[in-house]
């Protein structure tokens, strides 16, 4: 299979870039990993009159750790580079565990956490992960620059709020409280499949309870989601079986998961509290110091 013609564009900065995709007037695709636009294109799913390709762009390319305890992330780093960055290990170590579900090793050399956010494919980890470590994502257009909540960030399935003359630029994640517990579940048919459902949990312990309760959501919506009803469940309470169990009800009641050959949404349901529950209990045992009982 080949992909359509188009014209290529090599941008060597965000303005350069900026500028090709407002002269083809919404026809430009960017690329960087293309680990999901190159089948796309293959398959003639899309045929833009050019492509961008921002690989040029090396200021795009970091991990930078803030002195309030943050992270900066540039829209062109790979996943392997959260994985193995000591920034992201000791600061977030959700989202170093998270990258290790991302596909294989081979797309995460090659994919870049700006492409997968700009995908927004809802069965993708780090939509999820920003959603649930409140990002604020960094976005350059014609008329410069503008900063958006991760939670306002994606409209629908494979859908963003990017305007076509816009490229996504710099993720930041403010700190985390510290110490914090956190937990990471999902469930894939097969290693480096799209996940069927996963849950992630931050939380800190107060005098026995539960305190700064995060808790997202992801494949069992068109976007990946915070619980509200969840974490409200968790909050100032002890952490028990009955509050694990009523989180995860409020989780089934919360979603609305789609159907297709891999599960009905009955089974999705089920699946995502389970991943919920899990999650929790090892996001409680890291906050009191039982990590080792963490699975």
């Amino acid at each position: 299979m080949k992909p359509p013609p188009f014209t290529y564009v090599a941008a060597t900065s965000v303005a350069e870039a900026v500028a090709a995709l407002a002269a083809h007037d919404g026809e430009a695709k960017v690329i960087a990993g293309g680990q999901s636009l190159v089948p796309m294109l293959n398959f003639r799913l899309l045929a833009p009159a050019a492509l961008v390709d921002i690989n040029g762009i090396r200021e795009l390319d970091f991990v930078d750790a803030t002195a309030d305890g943050g992270l900066r992330i540039g829209a062109l780093t790979r996943h392997y580079t959260l994985l193995t960055s000591p920034d992201v290990a000791e600061r977030f170590p959700v989202l170093g565990e998270a990258m290790r579900h991302v596909a294989h090793l081979a797309i995460r050399n090659r994919g870049t956490i700006g492409g997968s956010l700009s995908h927004a494919d809802p069965a993708a980890e780090l939509p999820m992960m920003v959603t649930l470590l409140d990002a604020t994502l960094t976005v350059a257009g014609p008329g410069g620059e503008r900063q958006l909540a991760a939670a306002d960030f994606f409209d629908g399935a494979l859908t963003t709020v990017l305007a076509e003359d816009e490229l996504l630029t710099t993720i930041t994640l403010p700190p985390l409280p510290q110490p914090h517990g956190w937990g990471f579940h999902e469930f894939a048919q097969r290693a480096g499949d799209f996940a069927l459902a996963a849950a992630a949990v931050v939380l800190t312990a107060d005098d026995g309870a539960a305190a700064n309760v995060r808790l997202a959501v992801m494949g069992v919506d068109e976007n990946p989601s915070r619980i509200a009803a969840a974490e409200a469940a968790l909050v100032g309470q002890p952490v028990s079986d009955d509050t694990i169990a009523a989180a995860a009800a409020a989780v089934r009641e919360a979603v609305d998961p789609p159907e297709d050959l891999h599960g009905s949404a009955t089974y999705r349901r089920h699946l995502v509290g389970g991943l919920v529950e899990r999650a929790i209990r090892d996001a409680w045992a890291r906050a009191t110091g039982n990590a080792g009982g963490a699975a």
